[in-house]
């Protein structure tokens, strides 16, 4: 890899990361504490949905976001041609 594609990478990665991450705050914080009080007009199975988020929802979404974050750079690291036994 290249300096230039070398660049590109780790910026597209740190992208990645960031939006990840930004994701992951907006639920846990955002809609387990922020947004608690709208959210819990909502009644999901008889728990209400700023509850559920609080103790539940940001632990499902943080798990997902791994998968997303497996899939994406699995599909850089081909654009790019990165492998991990080189």
């Amino acid at each position: 890899m290249e300096e230039k594609s070398g660049a590109e990478y780790w910026r597209r990665n740190v992208k990645l990361v960031l939006t990840l991450l930004v994701i992951w705050f907006a639920v846990s914080y955002g809609c387990g504490i922020l947004f608690v009080d709208a959210l819990n007009t909502i009644s999901i199975a008889g728990f209400q949905l700023g509850f559920w988020f609080a103790q539940q929802g940001s632990i499902y979404v943080f798990v997902a976001l791994i998968f997303v974050y497996v899939w994406q750079m699995n599909k850089l690291d081909r654009e790019f041609n990165v492998r991990e036994d080189e």
